[in-house]
Formats: structure tokens, sequence, C-alpha cells
């Protein structure tokens, strides 16, 4: 089912567009972002209507950033549609059925004042949260952490990883980073008291 021609302005300068997965029962979300001359989109699922023109009238989108392996949906199609930029994580590069423009590594800053956050035993070797020093602080995860339900977050379930104590460990790192935003590829993204909703996870439960 498409949800793709509705477009929610979120933040200043960043819209996100959804497509609801039936198999998953969850949105899969798209953001595009206008931060000063760049026009970004990250992990975009398809998109019709008002998305498509919202994006065209505030064009032209000049880079595509996807955080996993698994995110690259329709990345190859808006590459060739929009002739822009697309860079992937390099760890997770080779397992990709796309040709990025260029590959980033942890704690590279990449266009718009973005910051890579590579994630340790996750899903896929190269996840990678993306950090913006923007407001209070915003940070964009593709399947590091699921938005469900709304106002929590949580991990994939056990069997997408090697070892889930592991997993668990990984994204701890993300505590260490002021955010009140927390925008989920997957689920419903959290725009404020975000990281207390990210501290919850590694509270013992009573």
């Amino acid at each position: 089912m498409l949800r793709g021609d509705i477009m929610k302005n979120l933040l200043p300068g960043i819209w996100q567009w959804s497509w609801f997965s039936e198999e998953k029962q969850l949105d899969f979300n798209g953001l595009f972002l206008t931060v000063g001359e760049h026009k970004i989109l990250i992990d975009p699922p398809p998109m019709t209507g008002e998305a498509s023109s919202t994006i065209l009238r505030n064009g032209p989108v000049d880079y595509i950033i996807v955080t996993n392996r698994d995110h690259a949906r329709e990345a190859a199609k808006y590459q060739d549609e929009f002739h822009c930029q697309l860079q992937v994580p390099d760890a997770d590069a080779a397992q990709m059925d796309i040709k990025p423009s260029k590959t980033f590594k942890d704690g590279e800053l990449l266009p718009g004042g973005i910051w890579v956050i590579q994630l340790k035993d996750q899903k896929s070797p190269g996840e990678s949260a993306l950090f913006i020093q923007q407001g209070k602080g915003v940070l964009i995860v593709g399947d590091a952490l699921i938005g469900k339900p709304s106002g929590f977050m949580r991990m994939l379930s056990d069997e997408k990883y090697a070892d889930v104590t592991k997993a668990r460990e990984g994204l701890r790192r993300l505590l260490k980073y002021n955010f009140d935003s927390l925008l989920v590829g997957d689920g419903v993204s959290i725009l404020t008291g975000a990281k207390q909703a990210v501290e919850r996870l590694f509270q013992p439960s009573s």
C-alpha cells in the first residue's frame, strides 16, 4: 500500500514520506532534507503525488544517503531520476546491488553537516546512524531502532543479530550524543524527548 503521496514537515528543513509494508506492518520512511544549498534524500522508499511534487519544487536533489545494505529501497531509481550522488556505508557496499558515487565510514562529515555514527554488531556491518546538530539535536537511524509502538523504540527481532547482547551494547553509543528528535527508517519517529526513549531500552525490566 502506498502512502508515498503524503509529505510531512517534521522539523525545520526536514520532511518525511512513508510506504506501508503489509509484510512488516510498519511504515518504511524516507526523509527529504534541505540543508543550506543541499537537498538530500535518506533511505528513500517509493514516492508519488505530493511527496514527489514537494521534492521537485524544492530540488534539485544532489545527494542520496543510505544507512545500511537493506535500505537501498528506491535509491537507484532516484539516483538516475535526479542525476545525483549516492552515498552508502563502506562496510555494506559490497553486499548492495547498487553503484554508489562514494562510500562513507564512521566519523565522516557528509554534505549538509551530517555526521556518520557507525554502530557495531548490528544486523549489517555498515549500519550507520546520522547525527545533525540542529536545534536540540536530530538523530536519524535505519535499522538500528524501530519506532513501534508510537513513542517507543525497540531493536529488531533477536534472530536478525549474530549476538543480541553485543548488538545492544553497540547501540549504547547513541547515548553519547545529545538529541531530542529521533527519525526512524521503520515505524514512528519521535520528535521530542527521543533520547529518553532510547535510554529506556537499557533500563532493567521490572
